[in-house]
């Protein structure tokens, strides 16, 4: 549905360093890297998510956030970790949501800056 996504981010290194270990365990990887900008996707698919920095980097408003699949309830539980072993913000630890489905598994994570992340396996 979507081409891509992008971000502003206050500190690009800070924010390659978080992004590299919490989307690692849902089989994504850093595309392109330059003083410009990151960009992130799975391997040969292009990226999905750009970070470019800005100063007043600010996240979206209030309802929004980005949700990744995870391929498995480990995958959702090693994002969790990761984010906040990476200077995150715990939203939701990993667990079962029954209300928004029988099988709907995940955890909810605030990146450095500020914006909602996501990681479900349903």
């Amino acid at each position: 549905m979507l081409g891509h996504i992008s971000f502003g981010v206050s500190d690009l290194v800070r924010a390659g360093v978080f992004y590299d270990a919490v989307l690692a365990p849902l089989g994504w990887v850093r595309l392109w890297d330059d003083p410009e900008g990151l960009g992130y996707g799975r391997p040969g698919e292009g990226e999905k998510l750009n970070l470019f920095p800005h100063a007043d980097a600010r996240p979206p408003g209030p309802g929004f956030h980005l949700a990744f699949d995870a391929a498995d309830h480990a995958a959702v539980e090693a994002f969790h970790a990761a984010a906040l072993k990476s200077g995150g913000t715990d939203r939701g630890a990993p667990g079962l949501r029954p209300g928004y489905g029988a099988t709907y598994y995940a955890a909810f994570v605030t990146d450095p800056d500020g914006h909602k992340l996501e990681a479900v396996c349903q």
